[in-house]
């Protein structure tokens, strides 16, 4: 095998890669109704088909990696973003473009497969420091994607975007064939079909009227019926679950108290990180006649908050060193406590670039923290045949946590408004309600991580907290 610090640098770096796509159209959903001719709600499902479908994917990809070798699904995550974005750099309209976002998206399961296969594969005392920096590059690239973006979105065609996501798939594709070994760990079984259409047309119903809510009315009879509709699916698929000889997801070890709340607690986790990297951004971009605004540039707004990324790379090592002197638990309540200081922070919009700046950088620390530990603590309870379909289903909790974020974020800026110079903003208030929400959430997080108990011992799974 290649030597442990190649094969972490190559799996980190396929994870930031994926998460840079999250991103890769945000900074240009102003200006797609023009250049494809498409109307503003057509554009918005550029971001929420990414959304849906790697939500739809990471659990299917963990399964399957789970049964027939992680490796293998992480080359099909990796050919699936480089065929999507070269189809996204020719695409003649938006409907092709929207079907490069599905095959960007569905490739939200390398974190997840880069997550197992540094667990079967690294000596045992790199595998924590490998599982932070791999947790953490979700973090890493979203707070780095957008100034790259929006730097080579003002400078050049947006398809030159596409184009380069195509050639860091592709090199990203070749590294691992090259470096990184197939995992030994097989679980075997039947693939669970109807549960894998099952959980997909839940997600599909509960995603959409998450990130729709806003547009399409959250009392209108479509998201009320999607909500309806996900609720009975997911009630639906977990009969099927448990009732299955080789089920999509083990219920029954999700059930374990130390892997449910700490997927419940992910969600949390989710909603509070997400609220710095979205909203942040929108203050200082805002005009400063709106009396909480600085008036800088996308380009600018994404420098100022460039050292979010580089704390998240810095502390993930941190992050590893203290899971394996006080335990992953210890370190994830430290995390969500830091979070809460950095949203309690920003919910008071700080009136200069450095107070933002520091209340940034310290959020991004405690989302460092947090996303380090929780792969650890999931591996912890779960055997080493279910790691990536149990590490997926983390990273969906975190996904919904996120997007859930999204959701209140919308409706809380249409809901508190201002005029400035007759447009429409969304009032300083909106935003203190989204970081007081956030850092809500961090409590409640704190208060999960704290009194979760350990996790019991699972056959064949060494400590993982002891791996860090």
């Amino acid at each position: 095998m290649s030597r442990p610090a190649v094969v972490i640098g190559v799996l980190a770096s396929c994870g930031l890669a994926v998460s840079l796509m999250q991103t890769l159209v945000v900074p240009l959903l102003p200006q797609f109704p023009r250049l494809l001719g498409a109307s503003t709600s057509t554009v918005t499902w550029l971001v929420t088909a990414t959304l849906v479908a790697g939500a739809v994917c990471a659990p299917v990809l963990g399964r399957l990696g789970d049964m027939y070798g992680k490796r293998r699904m992480l080359l099909v995550a990796l050919g699936s973003v480089t065929v999507g974005s070269a189809l996204g750099a020719v695409a003649p309209g938006i409907e092709v473009l929207l079907v490069a976002r599905v095959l960007q998206g569905a490739s939200l399961g390398v974190v997840a497969l880069g997550i197992s296969i540094m667990r079967d594969l690294l000596p045992t005392e790199r595998v924590g420091s490998g599982v932070a920096l791999m947790s953490s590059s979700l973090g890493i690239g979203g707070a780095i994607g957008l100034p790259i973006t929006g730097f080579v979105a003002q400078q050049t065609s947006w398809r030159w975007l596409f184009a380069g996501a195509a050639v860091l798939g592709a090199v990203q594709f070749l590294l691992v064939r090259r470096v990184v070994a197939e995992s030994p760990s097989r679980s075997g079984g039947r693939f669970d079909l109807p549960g894998a259409l099952g959980l997909s047309a839940a997600l599909v119903c509960l995603l959409l009227a998450i990130s729709k809510g806003s547009d399409w009315g959250w009392g209108s009879p479509v998201v009320l019926g999607l909500l309806v509709a996900a609720v009975v699916l997911f009630v639906a698929w977990g009969r099927w679950e448990l009732r299955s000889s080789s089920p999509l997801v083990d219920l029954r070890t999700t059930a374990r108290p130390a892997v449910l709340w700490t997927n419940l607690g992910s969600i949390l986790i989710g909603f509070a990180m997400f609220a710095q990297f979205l909203v942040t951004t929108q203050v200082l971009q805002a005009p400063v006649e709106s009396g909480y605004g600085f008036g800088l540039s996308l380009v600018t707004a994404g420098l100022v908050l460039l050292p979010i990324g580089g704390a998240m790379a810095v502390f993930s090592p941190v992050s590893a060193r203290l899971s394996a002197r006080f335990g992953p638990r210890t370190t994830l309540t430290a995390g969500t406590v830091v979070l809460i200081g950095g949203n309690l922070s920003m919910a008071v919009l700080p009136g200069s670039l450095a107070l933002v700046m520091v209340a940034a950088t310290v959020t991004a620390i405690g989302a460092a923290l947090s996303y380090s530990a929780l792969p650890l603590l999931i591996m912890d309870a779960v055997p080493p045949t279910e790691t990536a379909a149990a590490n997926s289903l983390n990273t969906l909790m975190r996904m919904l946590g996120t997007s859930s974020c999204s959701a209140v974020v919308a409706a809380v800026a249409s809901g508190l408004t201002i005029t400035v110079g007759g447009v429409v903003l969304p009032a300083g208030t909106a935003y203190t309600v989204v970081f007081l929400a956030a850092a809500g959430a961090a409590v409640g997080a704190t208060v999960i991580s704290a009194l979760t108990p350990r996790a019991t011992p699972v056959t064949a799974a060494p400590s993982l907290s002891a791996a860090a």
